[in-house]
């Protein structure tokens, strides 16, 4: 053969094993960094970016809090005397209740946004319906008007919330991701008590001009600080930028010693398909977290939580005491906002399983004896009208150990990441459904039992109930990876070893190309990396 034939083929072998050694690189980083997937020691400055991000992304439940809380403050103004625009109660029911059946939906299209958007393009497009609501209500002069801004704002809810939770549960370390995953409920909360104070001294229509500010702020903070989840840009096969978003999230934590070289790898999903979305709900990391979603939702929205929050003035009415129905309602919603800054410490300190069942243990025991004076006060046989009340005010803060919040920050940690975005969707979706039914029937609840004593010992059961279901279907998340936690619905004690011959052992950047789910698969490909160092 020809020397220089034999020099171009030479450099050829060369140039490939180098472009292949690039790309091994690249993913190596990303492995080593994503700690999504791994434990660090706790440190909060090490942390810290990963804190700030989840903040800011989360930052959009603020006015998610606001608009959920905004109908509170605006029946009661549209139902005075003179209203310009005034209304009947079955119009303000409708006023109060179209955000819960907006929400479903919007959670389905979030969903298919997030996976071909990104987590936090999403969350940016919901500030358009946003703002187009809040501008409609500001400029509504009759109720149809108000209704296409309350229509707007739910589906920017679902629209805004969803994205959020996913891309926590992407970027956090496991030790905090249950803790940074419970400030956007947090944030929620402190929403709602802004809506009740500007309610309580401004216009509803100033209050709704000044919350398109609490709308268009997080989107800036999330364009100029926040970056995507590498998660998803590994999905997308944009690796470089997947280590630029993981040298910012895991800046204070040690680098690992090679870098990714520009143009090592460009686009990874072209050379693969990509798994069918269907099929990995067929499977047992997909079915498995849904049934357990459904029946602990379930179990969360007939316990009572939310119809007491929902009709806190109309409960409180019925239990008969003589507190001050309105009053006693703003301290329920101070008490859930003060909670909600607590269970963020006590998600990250606990296991959540013991979390549930000191929640619903709780809840069982205040709503029992909460209706056993509601109904002494009906039968006339106590005086001491106030015990209710303080009753529902501890009720509300077991909740918030536990059945408030645990569901919520499992929808998205239980799924695989490949169909994380849609699953996570879809069981938001469900919730909310659960939560409309149980809203809707409160009323008929309380008439078929025979009244508010009856009601709230059915929510005393049915926290038994959820203590039961804890103990024995609940699974552990706290601390764990989120590959640890796809392994126990899969089946799998540890990671399976990737057989390899010596004489044909695959790169890892192709086993990663190959693999039918590529994200489930970064632990094998570890273990590859590991094997090709001779580790």
């Amino acid at each position: 053969m020809d020397p220089l034939s034999i020099g171009s083929s030479v450099l050829s072998l060369h140039q490939r094993e180098n472009s292949e050694q690039h790309k091994d690189d690249a993913f190596r980083e990303i492995i080593a960094s994503c700690r999504s997937l791994s434990k660090y020691e706790t440190n909060i400055k090490s942390a810290l970016p990963q804190i700030l991000s989840a903040i800011v992304a989360a930052s959009f439940h603020i006015v998610i809090g606001i608009s959920l809380a905004y109908s509170a403050i605006l029946i009661p103004q549209l139902e005075q005397p003179g209203s310009d625009v005034p209304i009947t109660k079955a119009q303000s029911s409708w006023i109060a209740s179209i955000i819960v059946i907006m929400v479903p939906i919007g959670s389905l299209v979030a969903g298919v946004m997030m996976e071909f958007l990104g987590r936090l393009n999403t969350i940016k497009l919901a500030a358009v319906p946003c703002v187009a609501g809040w501008v409609a209500i500001a400029l509504a002069n009759n109720f149809t008007w108000i209704m296409v801004g309350r229509v707007l704002t739910g589906f920017a809810c679902a629209l805004g919330t969803s994205p959020a939770i996913v891309y926590i549960t992407e970027v956090a370390r496991p030790d905090m991701r249950g803790s940074l995953i419970s400030s956007g409920p947090t944030l929620a909360s402190l929403g709602m008590v802004i809506a009740y104070a500007k309610g309580a001294f401004m216009d509803w229509r100033l209050v709704s001009w000044i919350c398109i500010i609490y709308t268009i702020v997080p989107v800036l903070l999330i364009q100029l600080f926040v970056p995507e989840s590498p998660v998803w840009l590994v999905s997308k096969g944009r690796i470089e930028d997947a280590a630029r978003s993981l040298r910012f999230l895991y800046k204070k934590y040690p680098q690992p010693e090679h870098t990714v070289r520009a143009g090592s790898q460009k686009n990874v999903n072209r050379h693969g398909q990509q798994q069918s979305k269907l099929r990995g709900f067929l499977k047992p990391t997909g079915y498995k977290p849904m049934i357990i979603l459904f029946w602990f939702f379930l179990i969360q929205q007939f316990s009572g939580i939310y119809i007491t929050l929902f009709f806190a003035v109309t409960f409180i009415q019925d239990v008969g005491t003589e507190v001050n129905a309105f009053t006693a309602s703003i301290f329920v919603g101070l008490t859930r906002f003060s909670m909600s800054l607590l269970n963020a410490w006590l998600l990250k300190r606990f296991p959540r399983r013991q979390l549930v069942m000191v929640s619903t243990t709780g809840m069982a025991i205040c709503m029992f004896v909460s209706g056993l004076f509601t109904l002494w006060i009906k039968e006339g046989t106590t005086t001491l009208t106030w015990i209710p009340v303080v009753g529902l005010l501890l009720y509300v803060c077991a909740s918030m150990i536990g059945l408030l919040t645990i569901p919520w920050t499992m929808t998205a940690e239980l799924f695989p990441t490949d169909i994380r975005g849609i699953a996570h969707s879809i069981s938001y979706s469900m919730a909310n459904l659960l939560m409309f039914f149980a809203v809707q029937s409160y009323r008929t609840i309380t008439d078929l039992l025979g009244g508010a004593y009856a009601v709230q010992w059915m929510f005393a059961v049915v926290s038994v109930i959820g203590f039961f279901f804890a103990l024995f279907f609940l699974p552990e998340t706290h601390g764990k990876s989120l590959a640890e936690i796809e392994a126990f619905f899969a089946g799998k004690s540890q990671p399976q070893r990737v057989p390899t011959e010596p004489a044909a052992k695959p790169s890892v950047t192709e086993h990663l190309i190959r693999s039918p789910s590529r994200e489930a698969k970064l632990r094998e490909v570890e273990l590859m990396l590991k094997n090709k160092n001779g580790a």
